[in-house]
C-alpha cells in the first residue's frame, strides 16, 4: 500500500511533468462560498504531506467580509491565528478555464493537526456520513439548482447599486429550446466544461423566468456530491463571465418571479451497494425509507437554517412559488417539502425541496441526511398521511420558520440539533446567522422609503 507520502512525491511530479509550477487551493466557508489561492507547486509538495497555515478570519467574518462581533471560535480576542488546513488528494482536479491548472479542495484541522475543526462545513457533513456507514449505509446524493443569468458586469452592477440586472433573455419560458439556443455559446460552455472539471450534468435547460437555468449533478457519494455542489457554483460563475454573463444564486431576486431552489435528492444503500429505500413488488415506501421519511418530517423545521440560511431565503419560502412552507411529504408531489420518488432500484429516492440556491451545499445536505438517520435509529412512524393535493393547504404539518431570525433562534436552542450535529457547530453556526439578521436590521431598504418616506 503507498503511504500518504508517495502519492503526494506522485502526484507532485505529475503536476509537475504537466508544466505547471503553481496549483489552486481552496477551502469552504460557513457560508459556502469558496475561499482560496495560488500555491507555488514547492510549498504545496509540503502542504500535502504537513498540510499548511489558513487564516482562520474565514470563520470570523460574513460573506462580506465584516467580521463578526458574536462569535467565540475567532476574533479581535484571539488575533485571527491561522488553523491548519489538510488538502484532500481525491479532490484533484483541472481548471478548464484556466489552461487546465490544477486544483484541490481542502479540510480545517484542530490545532493536533488530526481532529477535524467542529465548525468547518466539510467535517459537518463527513460526521453525519460516518454515522450513516456506522448504521450499514451509504448515503448517495444529487443536487440541483436553479439561477438566474444577466447581461451584466460587476462593475455595472456596483455603479447600478445592484438595481434593474438586464435578464440574458425575457419572458416566462421553461424548457425552451429556442431560449437555449440563444446563448448557445453559454450554454454548451457549460455542460462541456462541468463536464472536464469532473462536475458533470445529468441535464441542463432553461426554467420559467427570464435568463434562469436549471441543472441537475450526477449523484455521487454524499462528500462528494457536496463537493460537487460547491464546486459547481464557482465554476458557473468563473465559466459565465468569460461570456460577460452574471449569475446570480440568490433565493429570490424579484418579487414577482419564482425562486432559485437547490433541490436535494438522497437515497441509502447497503453494503451490497442495493437501494434500501426501493422495495420490489410495490410502489410503496419501503419501511427503511418511511423512516427516513419520518425523520425528515420531525427534524427539518428545528434544522431549517441550515437549509436557508440567509435573509433572502425566507422570500422564496412563500405559498405558490413552487418552494415549501410546511414540513409535507408526498409521492411525486412538488408542493411537498419531501418529495418521494419511488420507481426503479436506481431511481428511487427522496427529493428534499426545502433549500434555495443560496445554501451551503455541506450543510444542506448534513441536515437532511442527519434527519432521516434519526428517523431511522429511532424508528420512527411515518404517521403524516401524504399530501395528495396542495401542500400550501396541509395545515396539519408542521410550518417551517417565516424569518432567519425565527429559524436561527430554534435551531440554536434546539437540543435535537445540539445531539445530532454538536454544540461546537451549532453554537457557532447560530451566532453567524442571528448576525446576519442583525446586519439586515441595520438597513433602510427601498422599500420602506417608497411605503413610508412621504405619507407617515
Amino acid at each position: 500500500m503507498e503511504t500518504a507520502s508517495c502519492v503526494g512525491e506522485t502526484l507532485v511530479e505529475e503536476i509537475r511533468q504537466q508544466g505547471f509550477q503553481k496549483v489552486k487551493v481552496a477551502v469552504t466557508d460557513i457560508d459556502g462560498i469558496l475561499r482560496g489561492k495560488m500555491m507555488h507547486l514547492d510549498k504545496f509538495a509540503t502542504a500535502l504531506e504537513k498540510g499548511f497555515g489558513f487564516c482562520n478570519v474565514v470563520f470570523g467574518w460574513d460573506s462580506a467580509d465584516v467580521c463578526y462581533e458574536n462569535s467565540s471560535y475567532t476574533g479581535w480576542h484571539s488575533g485571527y491565528p491561522d488553523a491548519l488546513v489538510a488538502l484532500d488528494p481525491g479532490t484533484y482536479r483541472l481548471l478548464p478555464w484556466e489552461q487546465r491548472l490544477p486544483f484541490f479542495l481542502g479540510d480545517f484541522l484542530e490545532a493536533d493537526q488530526r481532529t477535524p475543526l467542529p465548525i468547518c462545513p466539510r467535517a459537518v457533513l463527513k460526521r453525519v456520513v460516518q454515522k450513516a456507514e456506522s448504521m450499514g449505509y451509504s448515503p448517495w446524493v444529487g443536487c440541483e439548482y436553479e439561477w438566474f443569468n444577466f447581461q451584466e458586469t460587476p462593475q455595472i452592477m456596483e455603479a447600478k447599486g445592484f438595481q434593474q440586472p438586464v435578464p440574458l433573455t425575457p419572458g416566462m419560458f421553461g424548457y425552451s429550446l429556442l431560449r437555449a439556443g440563444r446563448y448557445r455559446e453559454y450554454f454548451n460552455d457549460l455542460m462541456d466544461s462541468l463536464e472536464s472539471f469532473r462536475v458533470p450534468l445529468e441535464g441542463l435547460h432553461t426554467e420559467t423566468g427570464p435568463g434562469v437555468y436549471e441543472a441537475a449533478i450526477q449523484c455521487a457519494p454524499a462528500v462528494e456530491a457536496a463537493d460537487r455542489a460547491v464546486l459547481f457554483k464557482t465554476a458557473v460563475k468563473e465559466i459565465a463571465a468569460t461570456h460577460g454573463v452574471i449569475p446570480s444564486f440568490m433565493a429570490r431576486w424579484n418579487e414577482r418571479l419564482p425562486g432559485c431552489s437547490g433541490h436535494i435528492h438522497q437515497s441509502l444503500r447497503d453494503e451490497r451497494g442495493r437501494n434500501v429505500f426501493y422495495q420490489e413488488g410495490t410502489s410503496d415506501l419501503s419501511p427503511v425509507f418511511r423512516s427516513y421519511m419520518a425523520g425528515l418530517v420531525h427534524c427539518v423545521p428545528e434544522l431549517l437554517v441550515m437549509m436557508a440560511p440567509t435573509v433572502n431565503s425566507y422570500k422564496r419560502l412563500v405559498p405558490g412559488f413552487w418552494a415549501p412552507t410546511r414540513s409535507t411529504w408526498g409521492v411525486d408531489n412538488r408542493t411537498c417539502a419531501y418529495r418521494a420518488i419511488v420507481g426503479s432500484p436506481q431511481s428511487t429516492r427522496v427529493e428534499v425541496r426545502v433549500p434555495g440556491a443560496d445554501m451551503n451545499p455541506y450543510l444542506a445536505i448534513a441536515a437532511a441526511l442527519a434527519a432521516g438517520l434519526y428517523g431511522i435509529e429511532n424508528e420512527l412512524s411515518l404517521d403524516q398521511s401524504p399530501v395528495t393535493g396542495n401542500g400550501y393547504a396541509c395545515e396539519l404539518a408542521r410550518p417551517f420558520a417565516s424569518t432567519l431570525l425565527e429559524s436561527a433562534t430554534l435551531f440554536q436552542q434546539s437540543t435535537l440539533a445540539h445531539a445530532l450535529l454538536g454544540e461546537n457547530f451549532v453554537q457557532h453556526f447560530a451566532a453567524t446567522r442571528l448576525w446576519e439578521w442583525q446586519q439586515a436590521q441595520q438597513v433602510v431598504t427601498d422599500w420602506e422609503m417608497r411605503r413610508y418616506f412621504e405619507i407617515i
